[in-house]
């Protein structure tokens, strides 16, 4: 059984209740863990006479995207799946997809065989001498897993599929590109390389070959969200150029990344003090992508407070702008 920690959603995002079944070998363990990387509260192989109380539960908890596991280790509970997924209250708010994982005889065999691990009817006494072959027992399967088949919203064939191909087809479907998640949220963080990069940056941007504001007098001691400091940082003859880069590997990269599965990103800009240049173009860089993705972009200037730039309690490696033949490190 699996339970993350609760991950409620918006009021306003419907409610989505998957369940996962299928033929014991045809990934439904990858499906899950897929679905729980999505942000779904994951039960698996849950008894079907409780399921009913665990929905209602999670959803007065503010829970609005289930998984259940359902299969054949649920043993004498399986004849009455389907009729306890038929008799849940119907939700006009809450949306309920049945995902059937199935594979060719021969793959399954080759799986429990790569495993070694025994077919789960062949662990059950009493049901036909307890399926001892493994081909039996996934005839047997079959049978008992028809119903659940028939109510099946997606069926995926994962025969010619690997684990990693079969997480991103449930991705896929089930995740931002399906339109059935929350959107990838990107967070822009400009910094100091003198303070050190962020330590969980996806992508690192350097913009030290920018114009430096530092040594501009009346610049030197003004944040890069000063309108004057903007201005003289986008006279860069470069930045045209490079915020056009920029855009366009974000533009490339992001939907991939929602694809992939990803909910956040972080994009760090770095300048030497990350109080003008790097501040100057996560500000450009998140108003682009929220106009061309449709993102929710989250901005944030890690050192833009850090360093007091000249009179008492400076700091020692930045003091007052330097003259000329010094040099900034």
């Amino acid at each position: 059984m699996t339970s993350p920690s609760l991950s409620p959603m918006a009021p306003d995002e419907p409610e989505l209740l998957v369940v996962v079944t299928g033929v014991s070998g045809a990934g439904k363990s990858t499906a899950v863990n897929a679905l729980e990387d999505l942000g779904f509260f994951c039960v698996d192989n849950l008894p079907t006479p409780v399921v009913p109380s665990t929905i209602d539960a999670l959803a007065q908890a503010g829970v609005r995207r289930m998984a259940l596991g359902i299969d054949v280790r649920v043993r004498g509970f399986l004849d009455d799946a389907a009729r306890v997924l038929e008799a849940l209250p119907k939700s006009g708010s809450r949306r309920e997809e049945v995902v059937f994982l199935d594979a060719a005889d021969e793959a399954i065999l080759r799986r429990f065989s790569s495993t070694r691990r025994p077919h789960p009817l062949s662990t059950i006494d009493g049901r036909d001498g307890g399926a001892q072959a493994v081909l039996d027992g996934i005839k047997t399967e079959r049978e008992l897993l028809s119903a659940l088949r028939a109510r099946a919203t997606l069926i995926v064939d994962t025969t010619r599929l690997s684990v990693h191909e079969l997480r991103k087809a449930i991705i896929r479907h089930f995740g931002p590109a399906g339109g059935k998640a929350a959107r990838l949220r990107v967070r822009l963080v400009s910094f100091g390389f003198k303070f050190g990069s962020p330590v969980d940056a996806d992508i690192v941007l350097d913009v030290r070959f920018l114009k430096n504001p530092f040594f501009v007098p009346e610049l030197s001691v003004r944040p890069g969200t000063d309108p004057d400091v903007e201005q003289y940082v986008l006279a860069s003859p470069e930045i045209g150029r490079y915020l056009e880069h920029v855009h366009g590997l974000l533009g490339f990269c992001i939907p991939r990344f929602e694809t992939e599965g990803r909910s956040y990103l972080t994009v760090a800009v770095g300048c030497t003090g990350g109080r003008h240049r790097s501040v100057v173009v996560a500000e450009r860089v998140a108003a682009a992508l929220r106009s061309e993705l449709g993102l929710a972009i989250d901005v944030v200037h890690r050192d833009l407070e850090r360093v007091n730039m000249s009179g008492p309690g400076a700091d020692p490696d930045h003091g007052a702008a330097p003259s000329l033949g010094e040099s900034q490190s």
